[in-house]
């Protein structure tokens, strides 16, 4: 029934519409997730991941059709901005879809939702913020369990080399997603939305009047710069992925499909550079 409620032309037209339908999403698998699994005594430890499960599952259908649309659409002439452009609108509505998941996160998070449910996001924030201190960031925030070390960030540039290592790695599991099951690369972003959200509530010291201020430390100046290589990448192999269920491998439309998603991945890479410097040297002037 859910995947009857959006339709992808429509949301192409009226982009912003997909931030409703994203915080819809994200806050019903969170409600159905703390209903049925809250008071279990073994997958209560997994809500974090279930909940990440069940938005993929309702959002699923969206991408999939969207990328089968994105895919007729390919043309042989276009440059790699000509590309953006053609795409642009399918782009637009999977970043609000993005920023849907990443407000009802934000907001349960803070407002209602055990910490149990972000549990593996919390980990991840701590072990990527303070990889050192892993333990002690993670009892801080009501988790008591587990252990990370990593090797000691000592400059700027050494930062930089890890955050743009990390998002590559993050871009190539994006890719490997959506070229296995063309809206496969969801997963991924949701599983990211949901990491971002856990830095906000945490930034916001649980205080919902900080949250704007949360959403532009994560998100305005290179979050959203991130979020779009992803889904420019996502997008890219699901339109190889989509091209071969369609019986198109070896055919002239399949190499406009690969030369395509080709432009669209170094696009990405490109765009994913710029956000890692923003990040290591402007975010930090500011905050």
């Amino acid at each position: 029934m859910l995947e009857m409620l959006v339709n992808p032309k429509k949301a192409e037209r009226r982009p912003w519409e997909m931030l409703i339908v994203g915080f819809f999403y994200s806050s019903l698998a969170l409600l159905l997730v703390n209903l049925a699994f809250g008071k279990d005594a073994i997958l209560s430890q997994y809500s974090g991941i279930l909940v990440v499960t069940f938005t993929v599952m309702f959002s699923t259908p969206f991408i999939y059709y969207t990328i089968k649309l994105e895919e007729n659409r390919i043309n042989a002439k276009s440059g790699s901005l000509g590309l953006l452009y053609e795409h642009r609108n399918a782009i637009y509505a999977f970043l609000f879809l993005f920023v849907g998941f990443l407000i009802a996160f934000s907001l349960w998070y803070i407002l209602f939702v055990p910490v149990e449910s972000f549990k593996p996001q919390i980990e991840t924030y701590c072990a990527i913020n303070k990889p050192s201190t892993f333990n002690d960031c993670t009892a801080q925030y009501g988790i008591k369990q587990g252990s990370y070390s990593t090797a000691a960030v000592t400059s700027a540039k050494d930062h930089l080399i890890l955050i743009f290592t990390n998002n590559i790695y993050v871009l190539i599991f994006t890719l490997i997603f959506s070229l296995i099951f063309g809206a496969g690369a969801i997963f991924v972003l949701v599983w990211n939305a949901s990491v971002i959200a856990a830095a906000i509530g945490i930034f916001s010291k649980l205080d919902v009047s900080a949250l704007p201020l949360g959403f532009f430390r994560y998100m305005a100046i290179h979050g959203l710069l991130e979020i779009a290589a992803y889904f420019i990448v996502a997008l890219a192999g699901g339109l190889v992925s989509i091209a071969v269920i369609k019986h198109e491998f070896g055919t002239e439309k399949f190499w406009e499909v690969l030369q395509d998603s080709l432009n669209l991945i170094i696009l990405a890479v490109i765009i994913l550079f710029i956000a890692a410097v923003l990040e290591v040297f402007v975010t930090p002037l500011i905050f």
